[in-house]
């Protein structure tokens, strides 16, 4: 039972890790002009995402310095998504998975 919750706290991890990385390449690609929002595809896109993730990255904008338009809180949360599945997770799941 420890090793299936391991596995799907893994696979949500892993989804939200590619939201993210999605999130960011696609405002990017509208920083620089390459897409613009006046296509509905790209606005509905953009919209979901980032309905997605403010729940994520409110608490941490709350703690990080204003830098303008610079925002580090995606990257900040990539990092705690990569210590949670490389460290805490299998810290707390292999010895119960290695039990029973």
């Amino acid at each position: 039972m420890a090793l299936v919750i391991y596995q799907i706290l893994n696979i949500l991890l892993n989804v939200v890790w590619w939201i993210i990385i999605i999130q960011a390449i696609l405002s990017w690609l509208i920083a620089f002009n390459v897409i613009n929002t006046y296509n509905d595809f790209v606005r509905n896109a953009l919209y979901a995402l980032d309905r997605m993730t403010q729940p994520i990255y409110r608490p941490i904008r709350k703690i990080l310095p204003d830098l303008g338009a610079l925002d580090l809180s995606p990257m900040v949360v990539l990092l705690a998504i990569y210590i949670l599945q490389r460290v805490i997770l299998p810290a707390i799941f292999t010895p119960l998975i290695l039990q029973g």
